[in-house]
C-alpha cells in the first residue's frame, strides 16, 4: 500500500527544539507540514525498553493516539566504543534532569581518561538513530542510521545541540558544532536515517 507523506500534517514526537528544527528542514521541500509533540501540548512518554528501536516506537505510538496525526519519532543516542557502548539509550540521561549538555560532555571526556582513551583512535564512536513512523491505523515502519566520527576535547562549534560539539565525523575535521545545518544533516545519523525514510515514503 501506497504511504506517501507528501504534503501531510505530521507530528514530531518530540520536545527537543534542534530536532524539530532538523526535521522541518528536511521535511519542508516536500510539503510537509510538522507539529512538535511539545507544541501540541503533549507529554513525554516514559521510555522503557533498553534499545533506541523500542523507545522510537514508544513515543510514535503516543504521539500518534493523542494527536491523531501520522507520526515521526526519534531514538537516537551517542554510543562511544571505549565506554562500551555508552551512554547510549541513556544519552539524554546523562545531561541530567535539566537536559545540562555541558555537564554532560564533560562527563563523556571524564569516562574517556579515566578508560585511557588519549589517542584519536581510541575515543572512536557513533552517532545511531532509529526513526519510527506510525499512522493512525496501525502501520509502522522504521528507518535506521549511523554516523561514526571521533570524540575530542575540549568542545568546538555553537551551531547543532547534545553532544555535537565534542564529535567529528569519519572524514571531517570540524565538529557537528561548527557544521551548516546543511552540511550536518548530510553526515548526521538522523539525517542518514531520514534519507531511508525520505526515499521510502516520497
Amino acid at each position: 500500500m501506497n504511504r506517501d507523506l507528501t504534503g501531510q500534517k505530521i507530528v514530531i514526537a518530540t520536545h527537543n527544539k534542534g530536532k524539530l528544527e532538523e526535521f522541518a528542514e528536511l521535511l519542508k521541500p516536500h510539503g510537509v507540514i510538522t507539529f512538535s509533540a511539545g507544541g501540541l501540548g503533549l507529554a513525554e512518554p516514559e521510555e522503557t525498553e533498553d534499545n533506541f528501536r523500542g523507545n522510537a516506537r514508544i513515543k510514535a505510538l503516543f504521539a500518534m493516539t493523542h494527536s491523531g496525526l501520522i507520526s515521526i519519532s526519534d531514538d537516537s543516542g551517542l554510543c562511544v566504543d571505549a565506554l562500551n557502548g555508552d551512554p547510549g539509550v541513556y544519552t539524554a540521561d546523562w545531561a541530567g534532569p535539566t537536559r545540562d549538555w555541558t555537564m554532560a560532555m564533560r562527563l563523556v571526556e571524564e569516562k574517556l581518561q579515566a578508560a585511557g582513551a588519549i589517542l584519536p583512535e581510541q575515543r572512536k564512536g557513533q552517532f545511531k538513530c532509529t526513526l519510527c513512523v506510525m499512522w493512525p491505523d496501525g502501520v509502522e515502519r522504521f528507518y535506521e542510521g549511523v554516523a561514526p566520527g571521533t570524540l575530542v576535547w575540549p568542545p568546538r562549534g555553537i551551531l547543532g545541540h547534545g553532544y555535537d560539539p565534542v564529535f567529528v565525523p569519519d572524514g571531517q575535521n570540524q565538529t557537528f558544532a561548527e557544521m551548516t545545518h546543511e552540511k550536518k544533516n548530510s553526515l548526521s545519523h538522523r539525517g542518514r536515517a531520514l534519507e531511508k525514510l525520505l526515499s521510502d515514503l516520497f
